[in-house]
């Protein structure tokens, strides 16, 4: 797939506002709430027409992404985590409207992958007046993904997360899940052929961006312009192998270890052990077993100056 090829809208006429359907997860606190107020107000004082539309349920949010009327909307802006930002790009398929993101969420990795800072009049003027650039998107069993992928240990800890949990904790429900999970994981071994190589792992991350997570760094040469993803194996199985990954991963120093192996690919199998999960983009997409590839055509992301 070539990036060239992505469906991008023209930047809106000179004179023309800015046309923005917003597609808002509400379920966040009243903190996150006072954000999202503040950088509507933002748009606002950019001239952008905006167009609200929350969200009540899962489904929603790909439900409006996906009968978004180009001839009435200009872009797409999730406000949200990048759970609702996937939900979007699952919507959107092969549309033309780009997308746009108000970063509301727990750990908001698109965001930091992009170095949008977070602060409400950046994200307005990105809205507003930035270009739309070409990024790669994955596939796993026909669903889409933008960051990641993963399947193993922590697509286990992603499917043991309460959604309650999470709004109360933030951060701190993933580290709850992850104690719990060491000790109610099986560890079983997985075979998984990468461009037709095979190897037999503990789990796998896909990575299509080098954060994980928040800010840590999982697989440095991932980047979303590239459509290349990139496999991280974890080859020894065990609780104690298992808190050494994630220890080096909050050291930076991941691709150190000898049993951790990174490799470049377009096409992933995994076999199934059992009908364990899939996570994308911190949510489960699938399960196991699994076929992750490239799109066929690139998504038009609005990126910061």
């Amino acid at each position: 797939m070539s990036l060239s090829d992505a469906n991008v809208t023209p930047p809106t006429p000179s004179g023309s506002r800015r046309r923005v359907l917003v597609i808002q997860n509400p379920t966040a606190g009243w903190r996150r709430q006072r954000r999202f107020e503040r950088i509507l107000n933002a748009l606002v004082r950019e001239g952008v027409d905006i167009d609200v539309r929350p969200t009540t349920k899962r489904g929603d949010a790909e439900a409006f992404a996906r009968h978004a009327d180009p001839n009435h909307v200009d872009v797409i802006a999730v406000a949200g985590g990048d759970g609702t930002i996937n939900e979007v790009v699952n919507g959107l398929q092969d549309s033309i409207l780009p997308l746009a993101i108000m970063p509301l969420g727990t750990a908001n990795v698109l965001a930091h992958e992009i170095g949008l800072d977070g602060a409400p009049a950046e994200i307005a003027r990105t809205i507003a007046h930035g270009t739309p650039r070409p990024i790669s998107v994955g596939i796993v069993n026909g669903r889409r993904f933008v960051m990641m992928a993963g399947f193993g240990f922590d697509a286990y800890v992603v499917s043991t997360v309460k959604p309650n949990v999470k709004r109360m904790f933030g951060k701190a429900a993933y580290v709850l899940s992850t104690l719990a999970a060491l000790m109610s994981f099986r560890f079983p071994k997985y075979r998984v052929r990468v461009d037709g190589e095979t190897f037999d792992v503990a789990s796998a991350v896909i990575a299509n961006g080098h954060f994980y997570g928040g800010t840590f760094v999982c697989a440095r040469d991932a980047r979303l312009d590239d459509p290349t993803l990139q496999v991280v194996l974890f080859l020894r199985r065990g609780v104690w192998p298992t808190i050494r990954y994630a220890v080096w991963l909050a050291l930076g120093r991941l691709e150190k270890l000898p049993d951790v192996k990174i490799v470049p690919a377009t096409d992933i199998e995994v076999e199934r052990v059992d009908a364990g999960p899939v996570q994308g983009d911190g949510d489960i997409l699938a399960h196991l077993p699994a076929r992750i590839t490239l799109a066929p055509a690139a998504l038009a992301l609005m990126m910061p100056a």
